[in-house]
């Protein structure tokens, strides 16, 4: 009895290794078998400002606030061209010259009417006023009884008639006067001024060839076309769902695509009160941006392509997360520290851009979220091994 309970015991001792091997041998094989952990990027739902934006639907482009295609009011021969392409002029100078030289010929004959009239009309007056004197001699003379009244009638009427002569030689003064006045007006005709300061972009004709006026609805190149270059701002089109949101005031980025880097600050200055119609092109409504501060070490160009990012709204403190970790349906993957699993969270978003996006529900400050949902077997319920992403 003693020796059958002793061999119980030792067979089941020798069992009992063999299971506790049998274990260690499946615990060692499931260790060194075991899936490793995916590797995630995480980042913490932090506080911070979010903001509503709108873009361009299109290039923009970077235009002067003053630009004048200048063509000379009359026709006529190119005589003098007094500046040169990139040349920078101030307001009133001279650009080019018409030949007008049948013109001035005419302004200097008026001149020369107008200076022979005057000396005309001394020698009429002083005749008419020597006929007044003689009219009131003859008046104190038929008093006395030494000239008949047929003689007083004859002295006051060529007194009058003297004095008529002289009035009318005075208004050829001022005929000649509106004479010089027209002949210098179209003398002004055939000479192109700057309207304003700016620099010469390009110029269309050279001396000895014949510049035309653009007749109506024919569009012709100008003589001259002068740029402000000390204004610009940015005209964008946007599309017409957003135009509702953009007011002027609002604050902007700008970005040029020929200055690699740099972005600058903005301000709409102008949104169109109507929707440009393009065949084959979605609706969308200009809106007119300025710089804050122009660029001044940079070579800005009046024509470079520019975005501008136009910001309606914006939120201060709350909690936002990139927008890239959002998934279809509002729902992002929560990382649980207590033991490394994903898991699947709902969240309400708020306003919302292309880098971040506000959570007002679903999320507390803190919380980490994954970034690498481009992996496939990031899903929740895994175990993953956290990398933080700043």
């Amino acid at each position: 009895m003693t020796l059958s309970r002793h061999s119980e015991q030792n067979r089941f001792l020798k069992y009992f290794s063999y299971l506790a091997v049998l274990l260690l041998l499946a615990a060692a094989a499931w260790y060194f078998t075991r899936p490793e952990p995916v590797r995630v990027q995480l980042v913490k739902v932090e506080r911070g400002t979010v903001e509503a934006t709108v873009s361009n639907t299109r290039a923009g482009t970077v235009k002067a606030c003053r630009r004048a295609k200048l063509a000379p009011p009359a026709g006529g021969q190119i005589a003098q061209l007094l500046v040169k392409k990139g040349e920078r002029v101030k307001a009133g100078q001279i650009l080019l010259e018409l030949w007008n030289d049948d013109l001035q010929a005419q302004a200097r004959l008026t001149e020369q009417q107008l200076a022979t009239t005057t000396t005309r009309i001394d020698e009429v007056c002083t005749v008419a006023e020597q006929s007044g004197k003689a009219a009131i001699r003859a008046r104190q003379l038929r008093e006395r009884g030494f000239i008949s009244p047929e003689g007083l009638e004859r002295a006051e009427a060529d007194a009058k008639a003297k004095q008529a002569s002289c009035k009318a030689a005075r208004s050829e003064i001022e005929q000649g006067r509106s004479r010089i006045a027209v002949a210098q007006a179209g003398l002004r005709r055939m000479v192109l001024r700057a309207p304003f300061d700016g620099v010469v972009a390009d110029i269309s004709g050279e001396l000895g060839e014949y510049a035309t006026p653009s007749p109506p609805g024919i569009p012709t190149p100008p003589a001259i076309d002068l740029i402000d270059d000390s204004c610009m701002f940015i005209s964008a089109p946007i599309d017409e769902v957003d135009a509702a949101n953009i007011k002027a005031g609002q604050v902007s980025n700008i970005v040029l695509d020929a200055i690699k880097g740099k972005s600058f600050a903005g301000k709409v200055k102008r949104v169109a009160p109507y929707v440009l119609e393009l065949e084959k092109q979605a609706r969308t409504v200009e809106v007119e941006v300025e710089f804050v501060a122009p660029p001044t070490s940079e070579n800005l160009l009046i024509g470079y392509s520019a975005d501008v990012e136009i910001v309606h709204a914006s939120h201060g403190n709350v909690l936002r997360i990139p927008t890239q970790t959002l998934l279809e349906g509002n729902r992002v993957l929560l990382y649980r520290a207590s033991d490394g699993v994903l898991e699947e969270r709902v969240v309400v978003v708020g306003l919302t851009n292309w880098e971040y996006s506000e959570i007002t529900s679903g999320l507390s400050e803190g919380d980490r979220i994954v970034t690498s949902l481009d992996l496939a077997e990031v899903k929740a319920g895994v175990r993953v091994q956290p990398e933080e992403k700043k």
